[in-house]
């Protein structure tokens, strides 16, 4: 396998708008990120950070920096930085970017995660992690379709 890349795409029954402010607006990517909390600011250079159970025992925390925001087209981020690594001008890390694509009444959305060789992780490292994530996209890209069909079909 050549853990290049990670490429989710799905057909979402929801504007680019819709789509771009659910997976760029903190209030919305708690909904479709499996709970986690950031005050993220959908501009390029932003940084904070994104976490799951802060405080609890399994907390995961990961600091995050936009890469580019370009509403209603584009969303790409940086995270799971080496530590001690400036998060902000960092470029071994990963990159998740986020394309719309309008598409009859709704939105094509292509998710790519790229930069897991560049980390320099030992094998054993570079496919557990890779594994996790797959898992991860494999969940959370239909549920930010679910969500972002959601919210256009409430009354």
């Amino acid at each position: 396998m050549e853990f290049g890349s990670i490429e989710r795409e799905i057909h979402v029954a929801a504007s680019p708008e819709v789509v771009f402010e659910v997976i760029s607006s903190p209030e919305h990517i708690r909904e479709w990120w499996n709970g986690a909390e950031t005050d993220l600011s959908p501009t390029p250079g932003a940084v904070s950070e994104v976490a799951w159970n802060r405080g609890g025992p399994d907390a995961q925390v990961q600091p995050i920096t936009v890469v580019d925001a370009v509403p209603p087209r584009l969303f790409s981020f940086r995270w799971v930085h080496d530590e001690g690594e400036d998060v902000a001008t960092s470029t071994k890390s990963l990159l998740v970017t986020f394309e719309l694509v309008p598409s009859g009444d709704g939105t094509l959305l292509r998710m790519t995660e790229t930069g897991f060789r560049e980390k320099g992780w030992e094998v054993a490292v570079l496919e557990e992690a890779y594994a996790d994530h797959v898992r991860g996209w494999d969940v959370f890209v239909p549920n930010i379709a679910a969500y972002a069909a959601g919210l256009v079909s409430m009354p």
